[in-house]
C-alpha cells in the first residue's frame, strides 16, 4: 500500500502508479489536492483538473460523498469542455497539459456557442445551473461559461439574483466577475454578509493581480513570521487571503484595508496566522501571535473583531 504526501507542491500525476488499491491519502494531502483543484479551476486549467479528478477517483480510503462529488465534477469538465479532455494512458502526467492548450479563451467561446447553436435554451440551463444550490464547483463553471454569451436578459437575472437572495460571498463575487466580464457597466447595490455595499461593476477584480496593491502586504507580512519555518502554514495562508479577499470584497473591512493604515495591515495578518495556525493545529494560542505584529492592548478588541469576522467566514465556507 502506497501512502502519497506531497511532492515538492506539485500535484502527483495518477500515471505513476498502476493501480487503485494502493493508495491512499493523508487527510492533509487530501486538503492539498483539494485547494489545488480548486486552483486549476479558478485558472480555467480544465485539462489539469480532469486529470487530478481521475487521479482522485483511483485512491482508496475517502468518504463515498467525495468519490461522488469527483466523479460528478469530472463528467461536467468532460460534458463542458471536451476539448481539455486528457484522459491520457501512455504515462503522461499533469506537466504536459499546459503546452498542449492552444488559445484557451477563443476556445471556450468557441465551445459555449456551439452548444448554444445546438441548443436555444443552453442559456437558460447554464443560469439554472448557476443558481443551483449549493455552492459548487459547477456554479462556478456555469457562471464561466455564462460570460461568453450576450443579452440583456442574463444581466438582469444575475443582477436579480444577487439582489434578491442571500448568496454565500464567494458566490456573490464570482457573479460580479461574471457581470464585468459581459461588459455591464455601473454600479449594484446588495447585501454583502450583514452589510449594504454598493459595488462598481466595472471595477470588480478578474484576477489577483487587480486588487489593490496593499491586500498582498497582509501575505507578506505573514511570509515574514512563516515562510522558512513553516512553509505549510503560509501556504494554506495565501490560499485562504485569496477566499477571503473576494468574501469581504466592497464591505469596510475590505476598504480599511486598502487604506493602508500600518495597525490595520498588522491587525489582518495577525488574524489570518492565528486561523490558519488553528485550521492546521486545533488549537488557539494567540498571545504569541499577537507578539509577532505588535498587537498591543489598544489593538485587541480589533483584533479580535478581525479574528471573528474571518472565522465566520471559515464556517460558512465549510457549510457551503
Amino acid at each position: 500500500m502506497i501512502i502519497l504526501g506531497q511532492k515538492g507542491g506539485t500535484p502527483i500525476s495518477d500515471s505513476t502508479f498502476p493501480g487503485k488499491d494502493n493508495l491512499v491519502l493523508f487527510p492533509k494531502t487530501l486538503d492539498f489536492y483539494q485547494i489545488q483543484l480548486t486552483v486549476m479551476l479558478e485558472n480555467e486549467r480544465y485539462g489539469e483538473a480532469m486529470d487530478l479528478l481521475r487521479f482522485l477517483l483511483r485512491c482508496q480510503g475517502q468518504e463515498q460523498r467525495h468519490y461522488d462529488e469527483w466523479q460528478a465534477l469530472l463528467e461536467w469538465l468532460e460534458a463542458a469542455f471536451p476539448q481539455y479532455n486528457h484522459d491520457k494512458t501512455d504515462g503522461e502526467g499533469l506537466e504536459s497539459i499546459e503546452e498542449e492548450e492552444p488559445s484557451e479563451d477563443e476556445l471556450k467561446r468557441q465551445n459555449v456557442q456551439a452548444k448554444l447553436a445546438e441548443d436555444r435554451f443552453y442559456a437558460d440551463k447554464l443560469l439554472q445551473t448557476a443558481m443551483k444550490e449549493p455552492l459548487s464547483e459547477q456554479n462556478m463553471l456555469a457562471l464561466e461559461q455564462l460570460s461568453y454569451l450576450r443579452g440583456a436578459e442574463i444581466d438582469e437575472s444575475l443582477v436579480r439574483w444577487l439582489q434578491s437572495k442571500l448568496l454565500h460571498p464567494l458566490l456573490q463575487f464570482r457573479v460580479l466577475q461574471t457581470l464585468r466580464k459581459r461588459g455591464m457597466q455601473g454600479s449594484i447595490e446588495l447585501l454583502r454578509g450583514q452589510e449594504r455595499a454598493r459595488v462598481e461593476v466595472d471595477t470588480v477584480p478578474l484576477s489577483t493581480d487587480e486588487f489593490p496593491s496593499q491586500i498582498g502586504l497582509i501575505t507578506e507580512r505573514v511570509a515574514d513570521q512563516t515562510e522558512v519555518q513553516e512553509p505549510t502554514l503560509y501556504y494554506f495562508a495565501q490560499e485562504l487571503w485569496t477566499q477571503f479577499i473576494m468574501a469581504i470584497y466592497g464591505t469596510d473591512d475590505y476598504f480599511s484595508i486598502v487604506d493602508e493604515n500600518d495597525e490595520t495591515i498588522d491587525i489582518w495578518a495577525a488574524t489570518l496566522h492565528q486561523n490558519v495556525s488553528e485550521s492546521l493545529t486545533g488549537s488557539r494560542s494567540d498571545e504569541e501571535i499577537r507578539n509577532m505584529y505588535g498587537i498591543t492592548d489598544t489593538m485587541r478588541f480589533r483584533f479580535e473583531q478581525a479574528y471573528r469576522t474571518m472565522k465566520q467566514f471559515m464556517a460558512a465556507g465549510t457549510n457551503a
